[in-house]
Parts: structure tokens; C-alpha cells; sequence
């Protein structure tokens, strides 16, 4: 076949080219010109290697002209470099031509087709299955493959390795204040303030959510406390997003390798539980993870992990202990208390478990999930004729959040066929008093809803006259430490005598808790105290078993 003829051969679409022997051009058609961005003068005579674009490893080539001067087909993909400096992928079949009479190799043709859209495409691919696409910040894929080559590149020159979790403070209530289009801008600013911070052997990732994990390579241990508590100053400046001004903060947890001599999940393990210990004492700091106390870290990561499973398991129940007037023997209302229906364990009580995530947002979740719970189970009993106020346990931690009242409101809307003042919200006394202003303005705030509040465990604090007055709590409840010892007790007789005074002289409602016997209900008749909850009345009981003992007890005390 004549070289007119190979040439014509080749469809119009292709890219076509000519070589001699040493890889100079001696032929190109128009579509080379097209995709290269040079004239056929300033290609014909000059080396193929004026395409190369750097991308492919010197082997690649070696491996290509081994095959073609060999007399061998050569197809693959390769990655060209045009004129103004851009790539390009062709897919290429290089094809040696033999002299007719000698069989010897005289020059090569290639034939390539664009591929750049496709390469393109599978390049974006690749990015998006190890970066994270809100931030352009690697994701847990490539935090993994890097943090394996951080331990490696450690161990080979005996270089100490930090890997710290950072967990964004306050991130949640701007989600909930502004939505989470804004709470997205406020990542991205925060990843870019954190890159900014970072030098450039070390690795920013984000996991998901408000968690970041900082990767810092080549550390100095003397150093590391001041860089650390530079990233924590950086996220605490004020941000402008919107219009709107957001503070948040950052909790930081610190694992160092080889101290920590652990592979990258296990050392990422121990900074999240380093960074819950940072939250747990107050957040807006730093904590390194202490190898030698790793055992009991971990099993405290543990508990909490198994009741955050809990929640997300739906294995926690509600159980409703009776309030009832004992002068009219009247069911007043319940009181709503938590349970978690082990699958291994069975049923245990609040202490067995909230304990291990009071001081975590884990109490948070819960607590919004009684609230809504309870008003479910409102709907149900209004339905069937019942309108008994009941009430829920709320934790500090939860109280004090700054948009405690805007998280009820929402909740309360969702449930809009149910009357706010039948859900009473009960805070022990020591929360009040540590916060009293914001617990005043709260109580305030939420009343106007219609939701009523008792002030739980009083007497047990440092109860006054001041509090009393600056709390307007609706009811007042006595905590069972006294009415438990108020038979024998002259001192228990003497403070629950006082705060059932007390209660009367403000105009608030007194009701005791843990009566156990008629003893007791009779002395607190006698006191003027009429509402009492306790074992005595009954125990804790499923919804499903409260209409019926209610007609009951009513029924057999009226």
C-alpha cells in the first residue's frame, strides 16, 4: 500500500502522523494540527518528544519503543501537551512498516483518537472518591492511604507523627439559626483559615460533618502545644457569612506516633476519644491522648458510643410515673423517665447509662428526642379523652444551649395539636443557680409558649429566698431524700415543712416525690402537701398500661 494510500485510509475524524525511525515527524494531517495547536511547518522535522508532557514515567516510553522497533503493534492511551501548554489524552495505535523486500522496520504511522473528555471525566471521578466535594479537602480515602505513608516515612527516619481531631463547637446551633446552605459556607471558610494555618507538609482532611482531622508531619513535641492552640485561635475568630457574624469554637484531640505506636484507624481512634475528653472539659481547648490511661479512655469512648447506638437503634423507652392529689385521689399527671431497653441486659434505669454522656451532645439528642416523644404520646392519650400534663427531665447541658428555646419552639410546632401547657419541663435546682439570668430569661421565654416548668431536687442546693423569686418555675418539687426520712427526721420534717411554706407564700405548686408508704402520705397531708408521685403510688409503667391504671386508682381512691 502506497503512503497515499495509508493516509486515506484513515478516517477524517482520526489524528494521523508520520515517523522515521529516531521519532521525527515526517507526515501530519489537519486533525494533529487541530488538537496540538501547531502549524505542519512547525511540527514536520522536528522530534515527537515536543509533545511530551511529563505525565508519563520514563519506562512508559521505553516499554512503547521496545515494541514498535521490535516490528510489534503498540496500542495505549498517552498524554500529550499542546502548544499554549494544556493536555490532551489520545487513545493511539502505533503501527511499525516494514520495507517488502527486507522486512526491516523503515518508519512508523500512528493513528490517535481524542480522549480527552473521557480522561477528564475519569480524572474528576478519581478526585471525587478521595476528596470531599463541599471543601475540596481530602476525604477518609485519602486520609488513610496518606496517614499509612506518614507511618512509613516516620519509622524510615525516626520522625514523630501527629494526628489530631478537630470538632467544630456550636456548629449544630448555627445549622439550626441560619440552615444548612449558610452552615456550609462556614465549613468552607473554616477549611480555608485551617489551610492557611497548616504548613505544607502537612495534611488537612475533612471527615464529614464539623470534623476535620490535621495531619502533622515532621513534628516537634516542644512546639507541637502553641501550633495547636494557634488552630484553635484561628477558629475562634468571628465569621462574616452572609451578613451574619458566627462564633464558633473548636475542640482538638492529639495522638502522637510512635509513642502512640498504633496503625492509622487505632490512631484515629484514640485523638477522637482525645478530642471528647477536650469537650468534655470545657471545649474551645486541646487534649493529647495518654497511652497509659488508654484503657479507661476507651471504655468511657465506649459507653457512649453504645447509648449514642442506642438512640439511633430506637431502644430507648419512656415510662410514666403517676402525679396524683391525695386529697381527691385524682390522677394530676405523669412524669416521663427514660429507659434503655438493652438487647443484651435488659431494661435499665436512667443511672445505668446517662451518666456516661451528660457532659456530651449525646444529652442533647436525647433530651429533644423525650421532648418529642412526649408530646407524641400527649397527642395519643388527648385523643382518648386524657389531657394529663406530663413532664420531662431536662438535662444542663441541654438547658443552656443558646437556642434552648428555639429547639422547643420547633418541636412544639411539629406537634401543633397538642396544648404546650401540658408539657412540663423539669430542671434541677443546681442548673438554675449556675446559670441563673439565662435559666430566668429561658423559663420566661418558654412560658409564653404555654409550656409550664417545675423546679426538680429542691432543698438539695443552695435554695433562697432570692432564687425562689428570680425562678418562675410553676411547681416546686420536693426531693426524696427528705420525704424518704420525714417520719424520723426532725431536720427532713423541719426543710420540707419549710418548702412546702415557702411554696405558698410565692404562689407555687409543691409536690413530693418517692412517697413510698401511707405513713408518709398522711404526714404530708397533715403539712398541706396533697400532690405526691412515688413507688407508693406506682411504679414507672409502659404508656400502654397508664389509662387503665389511672381508671383504677381513681376509681378506688375517689
Amino acid at each position: 500500500m502506497t503512503d497515499d494510500k495509508y493516509r486515506t485510509a484513515v478516517d477524517a475524524a482520526a489524528i494521523y502522523s508520520e515517523t522515521d525511525l529516531r521519532g521525527t515527524i515526517t507526515h501530519i494531517n489537519d486533525q494533529f494540527c487541530a488538537i496540538s495547536g501547531y502549524t505542519k511547518e512547525e511540527l514536520i522535522g522536528t522530534n515527537h518528544r515536543l509533545l511530551n508532557s511529563g505525565q508519563h514515567p520514563p519506562e512508559f516510553f521505553r516499554t512503547l519503543w521496545r515494541t514498535i522497533s521490535s516490528g510489534h503493534i503498540w496500542k495505549g492511551e498517552i498524554c500529550n501537551r499542546r502548544k499554549d501548554g494544556s493536555l490532551y489524552w489520545v487513545n493511539s495505535t502505533i503501527v511499525p512498516i516494514k520495507d517488502d523486500l527486507a522486512q526491516h522496520v523503515e518508519k512508523y504511522i500512528s493513528i490517535r483518537f481524542d480522549v480527552t473528555e473521557k480522561q477528564e471525566l475519569l480524572e474528576a471521578m478519581r478526585w471525587r472518591a478521595s476528596h470531599d466535594v463541599l471543601t475540596a479537602l481530602p476525604n477518609r480515602v485519602y486520609l488513610h492511604d496518606r496517614l499509612h505513608q506518614a507511618i512509613s516515612a516516620a519509622q524510615r527516619h525516626g520522625r514523630s507523627l501527629a494526628v489530631c481531631i478537630l470538632d467544630l463547637d456550636g456548629f449544630k446551633a448555627v445549622n439550626d439559626r441560619y440552615g444548612h446552605a449558610t452552615g456550609d459556607l462556614l465549613l468552607v471558610e473554616v477549611a480555608n483559615r485551617l489551610t492557611r494555618e497548616l504548613r505544607t507538609e502537612d495534611l488537612l482532611a475533612r471527615l464529614g460533618g464539623d470534623e476535620f482531622v490535621l495531619l502533622l508531619d515532621q513534628v516537634n513535641e516542644t512546639l507541637l502545644p502553641a501550633a495547636l492552640q494557634r488552630v484553635l485561635d484561628v477558629i475562634a475568630v468571628p465569621f462574616h457569612i452572609d451578613g451574619y457574624v458566627m462564633k464558633v469554637a473548636g475542640s482538638l484531640g492529639v495522638t502522637i506516633y510512635p509513642q502512640d505506636n498504633e496503625g492509622p484507624d487505632t490512631l484515629l481512634r484514640h485523638a477522637d476519644q482525645a478530642m471528647y475528653e477536650a469537650k468534655q472539659s470545657g471545649r474551645n481547648r486541646f487534649r493529647f491522648f495518654d497511652v497509659s490511661i488508654s484503657q479507661k479512655t476507651q471504655e468511657a469512648f465506649k459507653n457512649i458510643e453504645s447509648v449514642k447506638q442506642a438512640l439511633e437503634n430506637n431502644e430507648l423507652r419512656l415510662h410514666y410515673q403517676p402525679k396524683v392529689n391525695l386529697r381527691n385521689g385524682m390522677v394530676i399527671g405523669f412524669e416521663a423517665l427514660l429507659r434503655w431497653q438493652h438487647p443484651a441486659l435488659g431494661l435499665l434505669p436512667p443511672d445505668a447509662f446517662l451518666p456516661a454522656v451528660e457532659r456530651t451532645d449525646v444529652i442533647i439528642d436525647i433530651g429533644d428526642w423525650v421532648i418529642e416523644q412526649t408530646l407524641c404520646q400527649l397527642r395519643i392519650w388527648n385523643a382518648e379523652g386524657h389531657h394529663w400534663p406530663t413532664s420531662v427531665n431536662i438535662a444542663a447541658r441541654h438547658f443552656q444551649l443558646p437556642n434552648f428555646v428555639d429547639r422547643l419552639q420547633r418541636l412544639l410546632a411539629k406537634h401543633s395539636d397538642v396544648e404546650p401547657r401540658l408539657l412540663d419541663l423539669e430542671i434541677v435546682e443546681s442548673t438554675a443557680i449556675d446559670n441563673l439570668e439565662h435559666v430566668s430569661q429561658c423559663l420566661i421565654d418558654c412560658q409564653q409558649m404555654g409550656v409550664t416548668f417545675s423546679l426538680d431536687d429542691f432543698g438539695t442546693g443552695f435554695s433562697s429566698l432570692n432564687y425562689l423569686k428570680r425562678l418562675p418555675a410553676q411547681t416546686i418539687k420536693i426531693d426524696k431524700s427528705f420525704v424518704r426520712d420525714i417520719l424520723h427526721d426532725k431536720d427532713d420534717l423541719a426543710l420540707s415543712e419549710a418548702i412546702i411554706n415557702l411554696s405558698r407564700t410565692f404562689e407555687r405548686e409543691v409536690i413530693a416525690e418517692g412517697v413510698e408508704t401511707d405513713l408518709q402520705e398522711k404526714m404530708l397531708l397533715a403539712m398541706g402537701c396533697y400532690l405526691v408521685q412515688g413507688y407508693g403510688i406506682a411504679p414507672p409503667m409502659p404508656a400502654e398500661q397508664v389509662s387503665d391504671w389511672a381508671t383504677l386508682y381513681e376509681l378506688t381512691h375517689r
